[in-house]
């Protein structure tokens, strides 16, 4: 292999046959239950509290049961669901909300939305997750909420973040975006803290297109959540009894049904996911330059959303990532740069600035360097691959590293 020509330099690929998994997947039950609410005539989200009937509340319902929850909301997207989760626990224009920067935009941008304040708190260098041990250095008078983000699938560690808030009194919205069926110490995530929140954009392992969910185990927060959501109603009120302002943030009739046939199909994806992501953890493991991610023990469940490694910081700081990218993907291999670190967000600095009046800046090395160096994504589609494909993704890792070395 140390004499193999790159494909980039007109080499052999070692991957040229394509790949068999597709997404999204769906059969004949989406095509069942996407009919049954067409034919129904109810084609918009069923707001009437106690409802048994219709798509959208029968998934809210299984939701629920699948994150082992009290209450589910679907809502039209992820972020929104950040968004709204944070302002029913209480959460008001000018308070300050704790979030990591290693993350989609959305996790800064929701509370932004109604003038509350991103507070980057730096990741762990092995995971890439919020560092606990940071937070409370973070915390001013001002500080309301902590926003853990389990990115790729991998919960944060909810254990030490729940020490800190109850600590302090501060309320916790897990964003599980990525994490749908993750556990943490056994306990799913979107039940831990005080409120959790996940994505159903097409991208995800459980997808309708676009959507979100809110998750809480607090009635009151439910209800909250509930009425901003269906533009300021109250549970068992009338039609245009509107108590707050709120927003129609519901989710439809066609997406509820997508998202129960997905979910028939989800535990054997995730167990495909897990074994593929293990087979991955040993075969990178043994390859010079290579640093997989650390799991944590109390990490029971991953959901592998994204399979995320490392660039050692050697190799690192002798090559340029997106080189790196440009020669795997020509290997057959499709990899990605992955996030840009949000505490540098030109939008998001401008509008933090614009709210308080003064420079924002944090300081986030550890993200930083991930994210322009280090960090390298894998999708969950390649996840979803046979076991041939977990080699060949070695296999291009290690011809392209050995490149570099000649």
């Amino acid at each position: 292999m140390q004499d193999e020509k790159l494909a980039i330099d007109g080499g052999t690929p070692v991957r040229s046959g394509g790949w068999k998994a597709r997404w999204p997947i769906f059969g004949d039950l989406e095509r069942k239950l996407i009919l049954e609410v067409l034919e129904s005539g109810n084609w918009g989200g069923i707001f009437e509290v106690g409802s048994m009937t219709g798509k959208l509340p029968q998934m809210e319902r299984k939701f629920a049961e699948l994150q082992n929850v009290r209450h589910a909301i679907g809502l039209v997207n992820g972020t929104v669901a950040i968004t709204v989760a944070l302002q029913a626990a209480g959460v008001k224009p000018g308070d300050e909300v704790i979030v990591p920067p290693y993350t989609f935009i959305a996790t800064a941008s929701a509370p932004l939305a109604f003038g509350a304040i991103p507070v980057f708190v730096d990741v762990e260098e092995d995971t890439l997750l919020i560092d606990p041990e940071k937070i409370e250095q973070a915390i001013t008078p001002r500080t309301k909420a902590i926003v853990p983000v389990h990115i790729a699938g991998g919960p944060a560690n909810m254990t030490r973040i729940m020490e800190i808030a109850r600590k302090h009194g501060l309320i916790v919205v897990e964003d599980a975006a990525q994490a749908v069926g993750a556990k943490w110490d056994g306990q799913s995530v979107g039940s831990i803290g005080d409120l959790g929140t996940f994505s159903l954009q097409s991208s995800k392992n459980l997808n309708a297109g676009e959507g979100g969910i809110i998750t809480t185990n607090n009635s009151e927060y439910w209800e909250q959540a509930w009425s901003l959501i269906n533009v300021g109603r109250v549970p068992g009120g009338a039609w245009y009894q509107h108590e707050r302002i709120g927003q129609n943030y519901r989710l439809t009739e066609f997406q509820a049904a997508i998202v129960l046939a997905q979910m028939t199909r989800l535990e054997e994806q995730m167990q495909k996911r897990e074994a593929n992501a293990r087979l991955l953890d040993e075969l990178l493991s043994s390859i010079d330059g290579i640093r997989v991610m650390k799991r944590d023990p109390r990490v029971t469940r991953h959901a592998h959303h994204l399979y995320m490694f490392k660039l050692d910081s050697d190799l690192a700081d002798r090559i340029d990532k997106e080189d790196f990218i440009r020669k795997v993907n020509a290997e057959g291999i499709f990899v990605l740069y992955g996030y840009n670190s949000l505490n540098l967000n030109k939008a998001i600095r401008e509008r933090c600035k614009e709210l308080t009046g003064r420079d924002y800046e944090f300081s986030c090395p550890v993200s930083e360097r991930a994210c322009e160096k280090e960090a390298l994504w894998l999708t969950q589609v390649t996840l979803l691959e046979d076991e041939q494909a977990m080699y060949d993704i070695a296999r291009a890792l290690q011809k392209v590293i050995r490149s570099y070395r000649l």
